[in-house]
């Protein structure tokens, strides 16, 4: 792939990944490493295969996918071993929640979504946003599709939960 060939790709993909990735891991800087991980390790890879570009855009997001759930996984294993080895946490810190209005956008939802653990957060992106099926997702994580199922049917049911809840303290105000 020539250097001009390979800015092209980039340009084509990085925006898709990068908001994968990002909706995963919810730090952007970590986002953005996954992102061009996942382009250089496509664009290193074996020159002479041939896949249609809808293939192309499955293998990296498959790819990229992967990559943000590996990197949840370290986190959770550093912060396991911060909490069982260190006597202070050191910028384990949750930012303070700002005082929000409600407002029926798609920033309230997002919120809310955040607000969710991680695996019905992940669970709810990836089918609602990324519009994989429980099939996928299955492959990806490694869990049965009945877990994908039922965390998706309890992310649901936590995301409207919330939703309600922050329409009801708005009512009050």
């Amino acid at each position: 792939m020539t250097r001009e060939e390979s800015i092209e790709f980039y340009k084509a993909h990085s925006k898709r990944l990068y908001n994968i990735s990002l909706r995963i891991v919810r730090d952007t800087g970590e986002a953005e490493e996954i992102m061009q991980d996942t382009i250089l390790k496509y664009i290193a890879g074996p020159s002479d295969r041939i896949m249609t570009e809808g293939a192309v855009a499955a293998w990296l997001n498959r790819t990229c996918i992967r990559a943000s759930i590996d990197a949840l996984r370290r986190r959770k294993r550093e912060r396991l071993f911060l909490d069982e080895y260190a006597s202070v946490e050191q910028g384990m810190q949750q930012p303070e929640e700002s005082s929000k209005d409600w407002l029926p956008d798609i920033r309230v939802v997002r919120d809310a979504m955040e607000s969710l653990k991680e695996p019905y957060r992940l669970v709810l992106n990836l089918i609602l946003i990324d519009g994989l099926d429980y099939e996928e997702i299955s492959e990806i994580t490694g869990e049965r599709e009945g877990t994908i199922r039922t965390q998706y049917s309890r992310a649901r049911k936590m995301l409207s939960e919330v939703l309600n809840k922050n329409r009801k303290s708005f009512e009050r105000i």
